[in-house]
């Protein structure tokens, strides 16, 4: 375990963006992130968690310790006629745990296909795609609590997920390290086409027998065809939750805006697609400076180059400030702002 000082932070953010770290380390074992919480009081110390670092902006340098978790593994752990139940640590790559599993032709996953991250931020913010969330397959959680480095295993009640959120962005936030995660998944699938352009994609490739691999393809074909990698352009995917607004409100705005896209809840509200919001104030494909809305999908926010963390944000409120304008419809981030 080696403790860095002043280190870029610009190869650890899928913005891109250029900022420095006090101190950095990488964390490759259960036992070295025990070590770390016991040697160092990381419970006294300002921190910061990276997986993938696919959700993240950064606005500063980080006058602290960043604790980069690369602890690696996936092992099945149970099985049943009808469920698989498949361990993966927090540092193996979300989309590559997603072929593991379908490689086993184990479902559950495959519409959450090709999302940037790792293992270990997946439950933190319950990510989701194409109708399926985190919370519908996950059965478990192993933290190490950075007071007292011991390990709590956390239920999916415990975790208390909802849209894009989780105990741990909240109450729990900044007292655990997530190090592992268990998923419930199945052997005999209830595939979910509904959601998006997955049905229309499947007509258009001729597929007529599903499985779970024609569907994670379908799901990675749009993915790819929209949303731009953050590998060849900065950004952390979409960058605004969708907002849920009353049933009454939607009704009154589509008598305005008949092509608004919405989707009703389980609590009776409606969830309205950000992406349609922000490209109807003119967004989409607008360049501001070194950052903008990309071109294929408004809802995500890109570094063309030399943005700062501050230009994307100043663009964010922007477009905030317009929606609200517009449709009365407050929009929230989806990215953790540092």
């Amino acid at each position: 375990m080696n403790i860095q000082q002043n280190i870029s932070l610009k190869p650890y953010n899928t913005f891109g963006i250029e900022a420095k770290a006090k101190e950095f380390v990488v964390i490759n074992s259960l036992e070295e992130l025990s070590i770390l919480c016991a040697a160092f009081n990381l419970s006294e110390r300002k921190i910061l968690i990276l997986g993938g670092g696919s959700n993240v902006l950064l606005t500063q340098d980080f006058d602290g310790m960043v604790i980069k978790i690369n602890i690696k593994g996936i092992e099945i752990i149970k099985e049943t006629n009808e469920h698989v139940w498949v361990k993966a640590m927090a540092g193996e790559v979300w989309h590559e745990f997603v072929m593991y599993c379908i490689d086993k032709n184990l479902a559950g996953l495959e519409n959450l296909s090709l999302i940037p991250g790792c293992v270990g931020a997946a439950p933190m913010q319950n990510i989701g795609a194409y109708g399926a969330e985190i919370k519908n397959t996950f059965e478990s959680l192993d933290a190490i609590e950075i007071e007292t480095a011991e390990i709590k295993t956390f239920s999916n009640v415990a975790c208390k997920f909802g849209y894009r959120e989780s105990i741990f962005k909240n109450e729990a936030k900044n007292k655990y390290i997530i190090a592992s995660v268990t998923f419930k998944l199945n052997k005999n699938p209830n595939f979910n086409t509904s959601y998006g352009a997955i049905q229309q994609t499947l007509e258009k490739q001729g597929i007529k027998e599903l499985n779970v691999k024609v569907i994670s393809d379908a799901v990675i074909a749009i993915r790819e065809s929209k949303l731009p990698n953050p590998k060849e352009l900065g950004n952390a995917g979409s960058f605004f939750k969708n907002p849920e607004i009353p049933q009454a409100q939607f009704e009154s705005l589509k008598l305005q805006y008949p092509d608004i896209v919405g989707y009703p809840t389980q609590n009776g509200n409606i969830k309205i697609a950000a992406g349609w919001l922000i490209e109807a104030c003119g967004w989409k494909g607008k360049i501001v400076g070194n950052t903008g809305s990309h071109k294929h999908q408004a809802l995500v926010l890109v570094n063309y180059g030399n943005a700062t963390g501050s230009e994307i944000v100043n663009l964010a409120m922007e477009i905030q400030k317009s929606v609200k304008a517009k449709f009365g419809i407050t929009i929230q981030p989806e990215v953790n702002i540092i």
